[in-house]
């Protein structure tokens, strides 16, 4: 645009600005108010930019507000102005457009706007621009953040987006053709930018703690002055090649050579030795023309080989939704001086400001505080910064905040992210690839880090390695990531590139796993399965139900049930009748044949009323016609109309095909439930690597070796190790005899510089040799090669083909011969009317074919006619089906209730009387919805005991021994009625279980199942006894003080919360550590940390005052442990609850047995085996007997209480030991009311002291 069409008012703005005269600048009085102007007119600009293009056409920014800011920079409101319009001249032009325009009218000023930003760019590579925005940053930045105002806060974000935005614009490839080491306009700014010292605020941007709201535009910056750059380069630049980079040159250049020469040989031998005008003419046979004659060649022979049908021929357009996508801009070589600076650059940032800027950035991220897509300079930071780091001298702990699962789990979610998005947002989908390109090369370089740290001298460094590799390659994510990636590769939405790191990235993850593998027996990895469940749908009318006799059937009983009801219909059938769908986007009046289709549904499923009244729902709707009967229509009529519909052929809509995807994301979700289910199973890299030998991925990399000859020899060599593996390790060859294969495979050994490439010629030649192998045993060979092949193809046509419905899988029908039908016709016939549950699990040990399945037998009978469907035989489940009780079983509930709710077992009672059957959780349930019962614990069987029992009297005389003798007979009715429990909880489930046999019970030792309170006291005593014999008196003392103190606590406020046992002394976290102390704690029910967040053992809120002093006094220091425990049961502790049970009991029959059986325990126990035996191993007492002898009222534990009382789980307390042991009368039997509850606890603790 010239300058001269500028609009008058913005020529007279900058006009008012001032004047440079030589080297100096003379600002007009009125330039603050211009700036100001400018900054107003740049708002208020149109979609074209036309301000923009007018202020760039006149180089307002070059020669006026760059000067300015240099010679006039002590005018500060001049100065900020002047930044805030040159930030607002420099953006984007994408920024200023949205989108790169595709109509050609504005991609024209797209075009403008980039030439204006380019003409910027080269002015602000000068030294004294930077030089002032240093200084001027480096003043905001001595500030302290008490001293800095908000407008300075504003300058030094402007000052850093204006060189973000200056760093952004992109190169003109058209003026600038420099060759490699020359300097770039790029270049310059950089230098520019190191000369002013601007680097290094930067760096102490990235680094200082107080300036970390500047993290962002600090990694920003920092990525578009390496836009340019390799880490490769930076390595090496001011260094000396090292031989193996000579060496690989050499090789380079000399197959560069070869390839001359081969090609110099060619053209010689092209050329005839005759004089052109004697070429002649000739036939070439078998290859016909566009006729019926062969084509005639009138050409030299020597160029023959390259004749083709196309010669002449206009080359079609490829459309552009096929185009493959383009590979972004390439690499250059800036000038050494500029590369030795970013090297040094390089290294600072990654001494001292990189773990602390990807640590705030990452942040930033995730809590959302950044601008969208700002996660692409966190990928490119990370793969920059750790493949210097990795060139130059490894060192793991410069990048220790990116080297994490944090990471891996970062980068693998925004990978899946952009490809969702790429397949969703098809407009934007190559913006979305180069982002997923981005991420890719993040994660290959944590890849290559760990890699790295693996070879390291370090052990601890090779161990985080150990420990980081463990982690991805037991995720499913992480070891599925390159499969699902090479599958859905797309090369028109993905350029080449990608291509190349994808292969790269997957050779180096399959390497690593297979290293991994060798030195482990078996490797356990995660496995997800998803599980899709439809929800059945309305079934439509089938052909049988449609047939003339069928409607005649259903008319018949729809008719009679109508007047039955003398067509009067119930209120909710009038309101409930809907005949449309309001929210469906058909109209109103297209809905009309669709209400009478609901009609006709309606009839067929012999429900009449509701019929009617859709009818005459419709009728209102749709009034106009007498579609639906007129208004005063009679009854009969009414009749007559519904006939008409039910044997109407309706128009109905077809049904989906199952293949068809639903484009309703929320009906799909209501008809799909998946349901995730994860689990662990044994690795095997075999089975791994033939997940990959599948075409959809064998494509991509015979699509990358196309372009062998501009490939490094590093990705040919990933191409052919994988091709090998599926070839060679798998013997899956077959799957790459394919036409395209093979003409790549001749292009590669025609090549003149096929030396350079020796091992794509040895496996090329490898595979044609298996295939001419293979063609002389089938004749079908050369066929299968215009077909891409699975790996069941590729089976058979090495292995042999199978005929139609022999190979696995085949559902062919089985066979029956007419033996076998007359067989099972005759056995149906005899057992049919024998009412056996299931009439075909009684045929099928009776056929003479043994192998004949359940399915087989259904699906035979049905086409024999001898049954209607396959569900007169569905196998019946177990367990009753009784769901709804009519009123007489509810008047014979409560009957029979009030006949026994005096008697002992209410509910057994019932259940033995009731007429019928049902389960107790059924049972249960009735009676307390009646109200007969408030509380469940009303219907548990009741254990009296009586005092004037002959048994009392008897056991006066008798010795110890032999009372001690007869106790187990007490307990024999305990089994009995775990199982009747066991049998309720099973019941109420609906599922059939096996009962536990008493026997399976006794297999465990009966006092290690029975022993009683006293029996724990005594082992409680020795295992302190022991401990103070060890030294421990000090932390037994503790221990017991802060017992007491808790129970004081919970005493005085009545707050119960689990308080933590925290040692403060090292004697103290000494003890702590020691498997005998922890047992200790075990055994009186302190609870250990329950997952790594936890650090200290708690006392569970669920222990009673009284529970804690009893543990307490047992830790008191007493005389000998042996004999205290007998003392302790026969003369409890003042204030414990067992003084407080005996003050009420004291001369009953169970007391007496527990002082016995205290004694003669103590007899034993003088013995060392016997102490040896009580110390190493002492159940901890179920957690609900607690509360059943605190409350005297609950005889049994049952496993589902926890579920079903809710008042109960403030009761129940895990873990936890009455150690005062309320030993009632029922104590000792109580205590055994749920082995099979307790068996579990112990496994539990025995896993926890393992530990």
């Amino acid at each position: 645009m010239d300058l001269y069409v500028m609009n008058c008012e913005l020529l007279a703005t900058c006009s008012a600005l001032g004047y440079l005269e030589g080297d100096t600048y003379h600002k007009e009085p009125d330039c603050l108010e211009s700036v100001k102007d400018l900054i107003r007119y740049l708002r208020h600009e149109d979609d074209t930019r036309d301000t923009r293009q007018q202020l760039g056409a006149g180089q307002i920014l070059q020669n006026d507000l760059l000067p300015i800011i240099t010679q006039h920079s002590q005018d500060k409101s001049l100065f900020d102005a002047c930044i805030r319009l040159m930030v607002n001249l420099t953006q984007p032009a994408l920024l200023c457009f949205g989108k790169v325009p595709d109509d050609p009218t504005v991609r024209h000023h797209f075009l403008e706007v980039v030439s204006y930003l380019q003409a910027y760019k080269e002015a602000f590579a000068n030294e004294k621009v930077f030089g002032v925005l240093s200084e001027t940053l480096y003043t905001l930045l001595q500030l302290d953040w008490e001293q800095r105002q908000e407008e300075d806060n504003l300058l030094i974000e402007r000052i850093l987006l204006l060189v973000r935005n200056v760093l952004h614009v992109p190169a003109d490839p058209y003026e600038e053709k420099n060759v490699d080491d020359d300097a770039s306009v790029h270049d310059k700014l950089l230098w520019a930018i190191h000369m002013s010292g601007l680097d290094d605020l930067i760096k102490f941007l990235a680094s200082a703690q107080s300036e970390q709201q500047w993290s962002m535009h600090v990694l920003e910056v920092i990525s578009l002055m390496f836009r340019d750059q390799t880490p490769e380069l930076l390595v090496s630049a001011g260094q000396a090649r090292s031989a193996q980079e000579k060496q690989r040159d050499a090789q380079e250049l000399e197959a560069l050579r070869q390839k001359e020469q081969a090609e110099k040989r060619s053209r010689t031998l092209q050329r005839g030795t005759r004089h052109s005008r004697f070429g002649g003419s000739y036939v070439v046979q078998g290859l016909k023309s566009i006729g019926e004659k062969d084509v005639i060649y009138h050409r030299g022979l020597h160029n023959f080989k390259n004749y083709t049908h196309d010669e002449g021929k206009a080359v079609r357009r490829v459309p552009k939704r096929k185009l493959h996508a383009r590979d972004s801009e390439g690499k250059r070589r800036s000038a050494l001086n500029v590369r030795l600076f970013l090297r040094e650059f390089c290294m600072d940032f990654l001494e001292n400001c990189y773990n602390r800027l990807m640590y705030l950035v990452k942040e930033g991220l995730i809590r959302e505080q950044a601008q969208q897509h700002d996660e692409t300079y966190y990928l490119w930071a990370l793969s920059f910064f750790m493949a210097f780091n990795r060139g130059n001298g490894f060192r793991a702990d410069l990048v220790s905040e990116t080297m994490s699962i944090r990471a891996f789990h970062f980068i693998e979610r925004n990978i899946t992210n952009y490809y969702e998005m790429m397949l969703t947002d098809r407009k934007e989908a190559s913006s979305w690839s180069r982002r997923m390109h981005l991420a890719l090369k993040a994660y290959q370089e944590l890849l290559l880090t760990v890699n790295e740290m693996d070879r390291s001298r370090d052990e601890d460094i090779r161990q985080s390695a150990n420990v980081i590799k463990s982690n991805i390659f037991y995720l499913m994510e992480y070891r599925e990531i390159f499969l699902t990636l090479l599958r859905k590769f797309d090369e028109t939405k993905q350029p080449r590139t990608f291509l190349r790191d994808l292969v790269e990235s997957t050779h180096l993850f399959l390497r690593m796993l297979e290293r991994f593998c060798k030195g482990r027996n078996n490797l356990v990895v995660q496995r997800k399965r998803v599980k899709r469940k439809k929800s059945k749908g309305r079934k439509n009318p089938t052909a049988a139900e449609t047939t003339p006799e069928a409607l005649e059937e259903t008319w018949g009983a729809v008719a009679e049930e109508l007047r039955a009801t003398s067509f009067q219909l119930s209120e909710s059938l009038t309101e409930g009748a809907v005949p449309f769908d309001a929210a469906s986007e058909t109209p109103l009046e297209e809905q009309r044949t669709e209400a009478m289709v609901r009609v006709q549904d309606t009839l067929l499923n012999r429900r009449g009323p509701e019929a009617l009244g859709l009818l005459r729902a419709a009728r209102e709707v749709w009034p106009e016609g007498d579609v639906f009967g007129s208004a005063d229509v009679e009854p009969e009529e009414e009749l007559e109309l519904l006939k008409q519909i039910l044997i109407a052929n309706l128009p109905r809509p077809p049904p989906p095909e199952p293949g068809m995807e639903e484009e309703d994301g929320e009906l799909e979700e209501e008809e799909e439930l998946e349901s995730v289910r994860v689990s662990e199973t044994e690795f095997n890299f075999l089975d791994f690597i033939k997940r990959f030998a599948n075409p959809n991925i064998v494509r991509p990399y015979l699509l990358l070796l196309r372009s062998y000859s501009q490939n490094s020899p590093h990705t040919n060599h990933c191409i052919t190790r994988m091709l090998h593996r599926l070839a060679v390790d798998l013997k899956m060859d077959a799957l790459l005899f394919q036409l395209s294969v093979f003409c790549l495979f001749n292009k590669i050994l025609g090549d003149p510089a096929a030396t350079a490439y020796k091992e794509l010629v040895t496996f090329a030649k490898f595979v044609l040799n298996r295939f001419f192998a293979l063609a002389a045993k089938n004749n079908k060979a050369f066929v299968e090669l215009l077909f891409w092949k699975s790996v069941g193809a590729a089976r058979e046509m090495t292995e042999g083909y199978s005929k139609p419905g022999e190979g696995e899988g085949s559902n062919k029908k089985a066979k029956w011969t007419p033996e076998e039908e007359g067989e099972l016709r005759t056995l149906y016939e005899e057992h049919r009317d024998s009412e056996v549950p299931d009439i075909v699990e009684t045929l099928l040990p009776l056929l003479s074919n043994t192998t004949r399945t359940r399915r087989q037998v259904v699906a035979q009978l049905v086409a024999m006619g001898l049954v209607d469907s396959v569900k007169e035989l569905k196998k019946q489940r177990k367990g009753t089906r009784i769901v709804l009780w009519t009123e007489e079983q509810e008047e014979e509930l409560q009957m029979l209730f009030e006949e026994f709710r005096d008697s002992d077992d209410v509910l057994g009672n019932i259940l033995k009387k009731v007429t019928a059957k049902r389960s107790r959780a059924r049972m249960v349930e009735k009676l307390l919805s009646m109200g007969l019962v408030s509380d469940r614990r009303e219907l548990h069987k009741k254990r009296r005991r009586n005092p004037n029992a002959p048994g009392k009297s008897a056991a006066m005389g008798m010795t110890e021994e032999e009372f001690l003798a007869h106790l187990p007979g007490s307990l024999t009715e305990e089994p009995m009625d775990e199982e009747e429990e066991e049998e309720d909880e099973e019941e109420s489930e609906g599922e059939e279980r096996e009962r536990q046999a008493p026997a399976a019970r006794g297999r465990k030792s009966w006092m290690a199942e029975r022993e009683s309170m006293v029996e724990k006291n005594a082992s409680l005593r020795t295992m302190v006894y022991t401990l103070r014999q060890e030294g421990m008196s000090g932390p037994l003392l503790w221990l017991q003080n802060c017992l007491n103190r808790t129970a004081d606590h919970r005493e005085e406020e009545d707050l119960f919360q689990p308080v933590p046992v925290v040692p403060l002394t090292e004697e103290n976290e000494d003890a702590m550590e020691k498997k005998s102390f922890q047992r200790l704690l075990r055994k009186i029910g302190v609870r250990a940390p329950a997952d790594e967040q936890e650090s200290f053992w708690r006392i569970p809120a669920q222990m009673r005052p009284s529970q804690l002093r009893g543990a307490a006094e047992v830790l008191s220091p007493s005389q000998d442990a042996l004999a205290a425990g007998a003392e302790e049961s026969e003369q409890p502790t003042p204030g414990s609850p067992i003084q407080e049970q005996q003050q009420g009991e004291a001369d009953s029959h169970e007391q007496r047995s527990q002082a016995l059986r205290a004694l003669l325990l103590a007899r034993k126990m003088k013995q060392p085996s016997a102490s040896a035996e009580h110390t190493d191993f002492t159940p901890v007492e179920d957690s609900d007997s607690a509360p059943q002898r605190s409350s005297q009222k609950k005889t049994s534990t049952k496993r589902s209480r926890v579920v079903l009382d809710s008042d109960e789980d403030e009761e129940d307390s895990p873990l936890t030991m009455d150690l005062g042991a309320d030993g009632g009368a029922d104590s000792d039997r109580e205590a055994h009311s749920a082995p099979a509850k307790r068996k579990r606890q112990r496994v539990l603790i025995d896993d926890e002291e393992d530990d």
